[in-house]
């Protein structure tokens, strides 16, 4: 019945549509002919209204047809072209002859005029929300010439809107969120949807808007589509996201209105509004009591229905924990409570704890009622274990004089077995730390003693390390850091503090600071360092130079007169005795070497070489030297000279082109067979330049120096038989 009802509602609406078109056109045309003659008849009374006062002639183009506005529904459709007005002038009367003509906008496409009658027809479907309104030109001209009878005239056809676009939200769909708990009526968000149609004309373009889906939870207003909690105490812990639907209806939101929708997804967020809670009463934990310190020993969750900042909580420990034995800290990531060890565990002192533990939020100020904390009861059963032995300190310090002698008790370390049974403690150095094994130590009483005499000079300190075991279990090892100090003596003289030379200026006055002298010292005595320094015994009475101490653990040297000279004396030696303080006092005798040096007036030292006074005025060393060199090097060449003129003058050398195998000797007796051969060598003969590396002999005249030995040896032999058997021998030499 209601569907029946809208289908005749409908079809009327059609007709009366269809009968407002329709009349449209006629009723626009009845004013148009009366407002054309009103304009000529009026146009007519001006100008001679403005002859008869004698004004300005003011020419006026006389309009012989005129029209208003035009009108067309868009989006109608029909069999035929729709009918939008029509243009009349007053040539046409009954005039054959005109034609009208159409230009602009849309001209002989969307719109068509008909030449006789001035008819205008929309030829297409129009639409407003593409184009709303078209210019055109109409001209009346000459059938036959096309020249025209009238100038062009302007006029606009203006497309009315119909009810035919729907709302629509641009922005959709949306998401909002807001604070779980929040009061009634709170804003959550706003959604906009636009129309295209005309909002100037009718009611098309006016929205309302409704909730479809979302209902009792939120509620929107019809005009500004602003959504609002509607429900009292929505909680996120029971339902944290809801779907609104929201409508936009145009039409005022009356019946047939074109309507829209948008989705808006709102999510509750999470406010401080439900407190921490443990998932037990009591929680039981076993530790040994060898669990290292900081680390953990159980663990404790409180749960929070609430998320991020608003379910992070902190621990804490109540009660019974006098002693401060245990903490309790919170992992950032599980939120659970981890229970740490912060001092060591004994069995033999107390075997069991007891405590309370809260958390509390970390949000002091909750938006909600409180208390936002819990607590629970954590009870720890500490085991029993083998301990490793435990030093009466961690660290020894001990002292032992750099002069001890060797067994020396320097001190001792204690441990016990910190279990029930107590079993024995054996000592031990670690050699790591006592790599010179300068220390001993008894296995049983832990005294350490001095393996090697120690000098405070090389080591002053020593770190070793001493581990106890027990005797029953090996494995458990425990160690402690001994620090043994080397306490000085004084088995060290003092010394100069740097080898002195000094210079002393030959032109210095009596009383002048020659060098001043300090001293130090190896040892290192409590009360500081104190030198006395004096002269040898047998330089008490020297007349040259004396010394004068100037409370400052350093002395100066004083020269007694001011005739010293570098080609009398060049250099001194002061000896000096430095003694310490000490108990017994040590002492050392170090040489000052003072030098005599020529100065400026300035007392600046320019030569200490006593060279510079035989030296020729304005002669240098280096012009000594060159000259010198050149002596040198004339003697070498006179040398070679003479010798070169012996060499020449000595006439028992063979020159290389004689052969001693030409000379010819008769006898008129028999040869004495090989021992003539033996007697000399050929080779001998024939090499002469042999003589040149043997050395003068005092035994053989100087005219035969040179000559080789087997020459010398043959010369001999031929002599001795000249005495005995060859008077009457004749040599007969060849050159």
């Amino acid at each position: 019945m209601p569907k029946r009802s809208e289908e005749m509602l409908m079809d009327l609406w059609m007709s009366l549509l269809l009968v407002w078109i329709t009349c449209v056109p006629c009723v626009s045309m009845t004013p148009i002919a009366g407002q054309s003659k009103s304009t000529q008849s009026g146009g007519s009374t001006a100008v001679a209204s403005g002859l008869g006062e004698g004004q300005r002639l003011l020419s006026r183009a006389k309009r012989g047809w005129v029209w208003n506005q035009m009108f067309v529904l868009e989006e109608f459709s029909g069999p035929d072209p729709i009918l939008v007005g029509r243009l009349h002038t007053d040539l046409d009367v009954r005039n054959k002859s005109i034609k009208y003509v159409l230009a602009g906008e849309g001209a002989g496409t969307i719109f068509a005029i008909e030449p006789l009658t001035g008819n205008i027809h929309a030829m297409k479907r129009l639409d407003r929300e593409e184009k709303a309104e078209y210019t055109l030109t109409a001209q009346v001209i000459n059938a036959e010439t096309d020249e025209p009878l009238e100038p062009p005239s302007e006029f606009i056809i203006k497309v009315q809107d119909i009810n035919d676009n729907p709302p629509q939200f641009i922005k959709g769909p949306y998401r909002a969120s807001v604070p779980e708990m929040s009061a009634v009526g709170t804003t959550v968000t706003q959604v906009t949807a636009t129309d295209a149609d005309d909002p100037v004309y009718g009611n098309s373009a006016k929205l309302v808007y409704s909730i479809l889906e979302g209902q009792p939870y939120f509620s929107v207003d019809p005009n500004s589509a602003t959504i609002k909690i509607a429900l009292h105490g929505m909680d996120r812990e029971m339902r944290e996201e809801y779907l609104v639907v929201i409508q936009a209806k145009d039409m005022g939101g009356h019946m047939g209105g074109l309507s829209g929708t948008t989705t808006v997804t709102i999510t509750l967020t999470d406010i401080n509004d439900n407190p921490p809670k443990f998932s037990k009463s009591l929680y039981e934990f076993v530790i040994p009591e060898d669990l290292p310190t900081g680390k953990m020993g159980g663990k404790v969750k409180a749960n929070d229905r609430d998320i991020g900042e608003n379910a992070k909580s902190t621990y804490n420990i109540l009660e019974g924990d006098e002693q401060g034995m245990f903490e309790i800290t919170t992992d950032t990531q599980t939120q659970e409570g981890i229970l740490r060890l912060k001092r060591p565990l004994d069995y033999e002192s107390k075997k069991a704890y007891t405590l309370k533990v809260e958390a509390t939020n970390i949000r002091s100020e909750p938006i909600s009622g409180g208390p936002f904390k819990d607590t629970a009861t954590v009870k720890i059963v500490v085991e029993d274990s083998d301990e490793p032995p435990v030093f009466s300190k961690p660290i020894y310090f001990l002292e032992v004089n750099e002069n001890a002698p060797i067994d020396t008790v320097i001190g001792a370390v204690t441990a016990r077995d910190p279990d029930a049974t107590g079993s024995l403690v054996r000592y031990v150095i670690d050699r790591h730390t006592d790599l010179e094994r300068q220390f001993n130590i008894n296995v049983n009483d832990g005294k350490i003693t001095l393996a090697k005499p120690l000098d405070r000079e090389t080591d002053m300190w020593h770190n070793i390390t001493v581990t106890a075991t027990e005797s029953r279990n090996h494995s458990q090892i425990s160690r402690a850091i001994v620090a043994i100090r080397v306490m000085d003596i004084n088995d060290n003289a003092p010394e100069f503090a740097t080898e002195y030379e000094a210079f002393l200026c030959e032109n210095g006055k009596p009383g002048q600071v020659i060098q001043t002298v300090s001293a130090v010292d190896k040892d290192d005595p409590i009360q500081g360092h104190y030198f006395d320094y004096r002269l040898v015994p047998e330089m008490l009475n020297n007349p040259n130079f004396t010394i004068k101490n100037n409370q400052d653990n350093s002395i100066s040297v004083l020269a007694k007169h001011d005739t010293f000279r570098r080609q009398k004396q060049e250099m001194y030696f002061l000896p000096i005795i430095v003694t310490d303080n000490g108990n017994p006092p040590m002492s050392s005798t170090n040489t000052l070497t003072i030098r005599v040096c020529g100065c400026s007036k300035d007392g600046i030292v320019q030569s200490c070489n006593v060279e510079a006074y035989v030296l020729p005025i304005g002669l240098s060393m280096g012009a000594l030297i060159a000259i010198l060199a050149c002596i040198i090097l004339l003697l070498v060449i006179v040398v070679l000279f003479v010798t070169l003129r012996r060499h020449k003058n000595e006439p028992l050398i063979i020159k290389d082109d004689e052969d001693v195998r030409e000379n010819i000797i008769r006898y008129d007796d028999e040869g004495g067979g090989e021992e003539d051969t033996e007697a000399f060598d050929i080779a001998t003969l024939q090499n002469p330049d042999g003589i040149n590396g043997y050395l003068p002999r005092k035994d053989i005249k100087p005219d035969l120096q040179f000559m080789p030995r087997g020459l010398l040896a043959f010369r001999n032999k031929c002599l001795k038989r000249k005495k005995k058997q060859l008077k009457g021998a004749t040599f007969l030499y060849s050159s």
